[in-house]
């Protein structure tokens, strides 16, 4: 009588570790975009608090503000988050620097800036990133 053969062959498991190394390369890029957007989207939720003052104080002046502290805000190095390096305020545009040490390296030189456009007395915000973000790591309400 043949003996039962118990357990993975050899090849079995060299199959499996081939589906694991496959399905390891399709996930790790998908999550590191993820936490790309994740990172840029903590500088969409500091502007946040921006667009608030600055359209307080437009709507109180008739005017943008010239810089942070006009617009009742802290300091542009105050403003900061734990990849945020700034958030400044300048006539109108918000604009969120990332650091370069702590946020994903496709962010080292990037900058997200909302600005504002007046209709009717009321102000409209528009977001773009510069050349550095890419347009598929920008908060879904910029794209």
């Amino acid at each position: 009588m043949k003996s039962m053969q118990k357990g993975f062959t050899l090849i079995e498991l060299m199959i499996v570790v081939a589906i694991i190394a496959i399905l390891a390369a399709i996930a790790i890029p998908a999550y590191q975009d993820y936490l790309i957007r994740t990172q840029v989207s903590e500088g969409a939720v500091l502007a946040d608090g921006a667009k608030t003052a600055v359209g307080e104080f437009y709507s109180n002046t008739g005017r943008f503000p010239g810089g942070n502290t006009s617009a009742g805000l802290a300091a542009p190095s105050l403003i900061s988050g734990q990849y945020v390096d700034t958030l400044t305020v300048t006539s109108g545009l918000i604009t969120a620097t990332y650091l370069g040490v702590k946020a994903n390296k496709a962010l080292s030189t990037a900058t997200l800036s909302m600005s504002a456009i007046t209709h009717a007395g009321s102000v409209e915000w528009h977001c773009k990133g510069n050349a550095a973000l890419l347009p598929k790591y920008l908060p879904t309400s910029c794209r």
